[in-house]
């Protein structure tokens, strides 16, 4: 497939999630965290713009001088943005004046792609295809927390990426104390926080090769899990109590009867389905109740050969550290992971919302301890 061929590809997915929404689903912001979906359009847009077509297409002409401001994100070195909770504040510009904007883009960026380019710049275009494909996950989340929390619970569409959730296997696999080798090689894409390879040493553990079910979660619930304060972290504590927390996010009791809100709309809990939308603080709580543990990423990485995942990212007990010898690009792009490296924990594997193609056993994933709108899961270890 040429370099065209994959632009067009990935460029296109984008729009085809938000194909099944209303006008009014593409502006709404309901907390820090989900970003419209219509600032998501706009911002892998502006990143072509700014990062390819700017500094290496022939007398390219900004498409509108405002949109530095509004569709930046986070890159300090590309100037002043807007603060990240406005961004649901912004009825202009408007989906439709988007969408152009991604027309005019996507013209330009065929022309600069129909001639020979360098090296440089198909890495770069790589990087820009990936960076889409994360906000188009990031779109799979923000679109089911906006139909979710909307009181009417409305359906995204009868047929979605969550019917793709499957049984999980009850089965542990063992592995030996010894030395292993961590982190990317290869000749593929990949992001520099998966750089460099490294050696660790691994006591002798047991991991799970499937996830965590919901019915199983369910005897956490049952038993008190959420009132036991000695299978919590102090600060999951405080988090659980300020935000009264009692099961996972989009679990709903109704005449008591168990239901969860999907894609599809309310409906009742699947069992045998793996528990999805899990924070840190409640993997690490059921963890700590099944006499159990998380795995650490390394751990993760050793075993992922033999291990059942792509459906639900799943929390490690590894904090968001760099390895040895990483080093950030230079300039804006070097903004991308390195300065998050704080305050995070990773999450190995991917999801039902990762796009094909998207997704490595040395891939690493991060988020705060007490996030739970994507979907995460939990895989148990000892």
């Amino acid at each position: 497939m040429s370099l065209l061929e994959k632009y067009s590809v990935v460029r296109a997915h984008s729009v085809l999630i938000c194909s099944k929404l209303e006008k009014e689903d593409y502006v709404v912001q309901p907390v820090v965290d989900v970003s419209p979906p219509k600032w998501h359009l706009g911002h892998t847009t502006w990143f072509f713009e700014t990062f390819i077509l700017i500094p290496n297409a022939f007398a390219y002409q900004v498409y509108n001088e405002n949109y530095n401001y509004v569709f930046n994100s986070y890159y300090e070195n590309v100037g002043a943005r807007v603060i990240r909770t406005d961004r649901g504040n912004l009825s202009r510009p408007t989906v439709d004046e988007v969408y152009k904007y991604r027309d005019y883009v996507d013209e330009a960026m065929r022309n600069l792609l129909s001639d020979e380019v360098s090296k440089d710049l198909q890495e770069l275009l790589i990087l820009g295809l990936n960076h889409e494909q994360q906000h188009q996950e990031l779109l799979w989340y923000d679109i089911k927390y906006i139909l979710g929390h909307n009181p009417l619970m409305p359906k995204y569409s009868d047929f979605n990426i969550e019917s793709e959730l499957r049984n999980t296997e009850k089965e542990l696999a063992t592995f030996s104390e010894g030395v292993y080798e961590i982190g990317y090689s290869g000749e593929d894409f990949y992001f520099d926080n998966e750089l460099g390879r490294h050696k660790v040493y691994a006591n002798e553990f047991s991991i799970a090769k499937g996830l965590v079910s919901n019915a199983e979660y369910l005897e956490f619930i049952e038993a008190g899990g959420y009132k036991n304060f000695n299978l919590w972290h102090a600060e999951a504590w405080d988090w659980i109590n300020t935000n009264t927390i009692t099961a996972p996010m989009y679990w709903y009791k109704v005449d008591e009867r168990w239901k969860r809100y999907s894609l599809s709309g309310l409906e009742d809990l699947i069992p045998d389905q793996p528990v999805s939308h899990i924070s840190y603080y409640e993997a690490a709580a059921f963890a700590q109740w099944k006499d159990k543990r998380l795995p650490t990423e390394f751990e993760w990485e050793i075993a992922s050969s033999q291990l059942n995942w792509g459906q639900l990212w799943e929390w490690t007990e590894s904090a968001y550290l760099p390895y040895p010898g990483f080093s950030k690009a230079a300039g804006a792009l070097g903004e991308y992971n390195g300065k998050f490296m704080v305050n995070q924990k990773v999450l190995r594997g991917a999801s039902i919302a990762t796009p094909k193609n998207h997704s490595r056993n040395t891939y690493r994933n991060f988020f705060h301890p007490n996030l739970r709108w994507m979907f995460s899961g939990i895989r148990l270890a000892k």
